[in-house]
């Protein structure tokens, strides 16, 4: 049989002339298959030319036999969803797209039809994670929590449940949290292994400034990192009020007890002059009354 993806369809027309005119048209084929995955939601895309042709989709797992997508027979679109399917997350998956004629013998071979594999992909892996939400809470010993938040995917468990990449991910999960004091440009980061991470000796009486993103050391250095979330600041006290005076502060203290102690000083020797005069008068005049 003629293999479709090199086959034309040829048809012939006479004009009054008598000159025979040609139209012709190829089958499409599959261009730049590739996936796209963000928190274990993954769908298969790729390009291709305008017509009326359709397309099915069908995968492998572990290079082992071809299963169809249901969601993905003959469709028009040039995307297909195969998150549900790519179970489990760890296997190596592939992906095979077959153009169909709109008018498709299914009597046919289907091998005649032209093909576009998918590179293998690993959902586990290579998915992609999103930039997570957390909070940051300055408690009052130069230290700041950082609670994160877990991003959710479109998976579920066999009773329903909706899960998260920790879920998925277990122990394999860590988050990376970068920070830096506010005017500074030097940046600090540590690596905490669940989603309330504790950040201590920080300097009281200053800013700092957070961000955090999903860090997975399990997987190849290209997906090992997630999206950076968006920039959380907070202000930093000390465990003693003390240590939160800044320099400006202490001179102003220092100059208003400098002051008070002048004024009692010159009050006191006031005082003690005063006295002193009264007592000299009151002598005097003792001596000057007669006997």
């Amino acid at each position: 049989m003629e293999n479709f993806e090199n086959r034309w369809v040829g048809h012939k027309m006479s004009s009054n002339s008598g000159m025979t005119i040609v139209y012709e048209n190829f089958v499409p084929k599959a261009e730049n298959v590739h996936w796209v995955s963000l928190d274990f939601k993954t769908i298969l895309s790729w390009t291709t030319k305008p017509s009326d042709y359709t397309y099915s989709v069908l995968y492998s797992m572990d290079d082992g036999d071809w299963s169809e997508s249901p969601d993905c027979n003959r469709i028009s679109e040039t995307n297909c969803d195969l998150s549900a399917h790519l179970m489990p997350l760890d296997r190596m998956y592939s992906a095979d797209i077959q153009t169909e004629p709109a008018e498709f013998d299914y009597n046919s071979n289907v091998e005649d039809l032209p093909h576009t594999y998918s590179p293998q992909f690993n959902p586990y892996r290579e998915s992609n994670i999103s930039a997570v939400e957390f909070s940051v809470e300055a408690t009052n010993d130069s230290k700041v929590i950082v609670s994160i938040k877990d991003p959710v995917t479109t998976l579920h468990d066999a009773y329903g449940k909706q899960l998260s990449i920790r879920d998925i991910l277990q122990k394999d999960l860590k988050y990376k949290i970068s920070y830096y004091k506010s005017g500074s440009t030097g940046k600090r980061d540590i690596i905490s292994d669940s989603s309330v991470a504790n950040v201590s000796k920080l300097d009281s009486g200053q800013s700092y400034c957070f961000m955090v993103a999903a860090f997975i050391p399990s997987r190849p250095k290209a997906t090992q990192l997630g999206t950076w979330s968006t920039q959380q600041c907070t202000y930093v006290q000390g465990g003693n009020i003390l240590q939160d005076l800044r320099l400006e502060t202490w001179v102003g203290v220092a100059f208003i007890l400098l002051t008070v102690l002048i004024i009692t000083i010159t009050v006191t020797v006031l005082c003690c002059r005063c006295r002193q005069q009264r007592n000299r008068t009151f002598q005097t005049s003792q001596s000057s009354v007669p006997v």
